[in-house]
């Protein structure tokens, strides 16, 4: 598929999470099948006010293409001009607008899925974006409304197309579901029948059957994976099986696990120093040992971790006095 000009020779995208996806969980997800990544989503003020710790949230791994950098807000004089940083300081193939945040900080003021309670701004942010990307392809991340008394994604990705969005992202589900209940794909398959650029289907996927049937129900362009790769960036190459029709492989062993997440902490100590990536391995080396049987002294063990000596000393004693049950 193409979005503008970029082509994608992928169905399966990572999706753009806050506090997730950084460059090194980005990476691993990449080696493993993710074929289109996105930063997290930049706030458009902190650009514009030139704030420092925005610029490496944008900033792309070696090889990371295609890929797209995403900006929230809803100033379109803002959004213009973020953009146009965006594009320089990533060198991303792509500009993603977040129009789908529920996080109440963010919807409240009007950013993120506040935008779908007000598709006339939505659409001048979308046009702002256009002018300032410099000529890359720009999307539109969103959800299916702000309630469920208010569902207008299809009127929504309608009016972004008419906008001149190259493609759309929709999460089956509305600002208020927040990430509870199910995704409603009926949903996503509308705006696919509505409209003619790309879409990319989000939502529940936690299986690798569960991309094949999410593209198949919706009959869109791309699965998005997100909550379902948390400490299991496996999904994607095990999505990537089901959706080739080979047999899916089982999970690497534990150890091997370990040895994933520890290099995801490495990556991102390089990125972010080393400080902050512990704190932020804190919540995702505990995702990588969901399920795992006895990992409770462990976890307890990860929630402290404040070096990278520290999630070594960890990793061996996991290695040592763990072992794997049914995932």
């Amino acid at each position: 598929m193409k979005i503008g000009n970029i082509t994608i020779n992928t169905k399966l995208a990572l999706a753009p999470m806050a506090g997730v996806t950084d460059l090194g969980f980005r990476t691993v997800c990449r080696e493993l099948g993710a074929g289109y990544t996105v930063t997290e989503m930049v706030s458009s003020k902190a650009l514009c006010y030139q704030d420092k710790k925005s610029i490496p949230l944008l900033k792309l791994g070696e090889g990371e293409h295609p890929a797209a950098a995403q900006l929230f807000g809803s100033d379109p004089a803002c959004m213009e001009q973020a953009a146009g940083i965006a594009a320089e300081v990533s060198g991303a193939d792509i500009i993603d607008i977040n129009m789908g945040c529920p996080v109440p900080k963010v919807a409240n003021s009007g950013d993120g899925s506040g935008l779908m309670k007000n598709p006339d701004l939505a659409v001048k942010v979308a046009e702002a974006v256009l002018r300032g990307a410099g000529g890359k392809p720009v999307t539109v991340k969103f959800r299916l409304g702000w309630d469920k008394g208010s569902i207008n994604c299809v009127e929504f990705a309608q009016a972004m197309e008419q906008a001149g969005v190259s493609a759309v992202a929709v999460h089956g589900r509305t600002k208020t579901q927040m990430y509870a209940g199910k995704a409603n794909w009926d949903y996503i398959k509308a705006v696919k029948e509505a409209v003619s650029i790309p879409v990319i289907a989000n939502g529940d996927v936690f299986e690798p059957e569960d991309a094949v049937r999410i593209l198949k129900y919706t009959g869109a362009d791309m699965a998005m994976i997100g909550r379902g790769c948390f400490g299991n960036p496996w999904l994607f190459q095990r999505a990537l099986a089901a959706l080739e029709g080979r047999e899916i492989p089982p999970l690497p062993p534990l150890a091997r696990r370990c040895d994933t997440a520890v290099r995801q902490f490495e990556l991102s100590a390089a990125q972010k120093g080393e400080h902050i990536a512990c704190l932020e391995a804190r919540k995702h080396y505990a995702w990588y040992l969901k399920g795992v049987p006895y990992a409770g002294y462990y976890k307890e063990q990860i929630s402290h971790v404040s070096t990278l000596e520290d999630i070594y000393r960890v990793t061996a004693g996991i290695k040592r006095d763990l072992k794997d049950g049914e995932r």
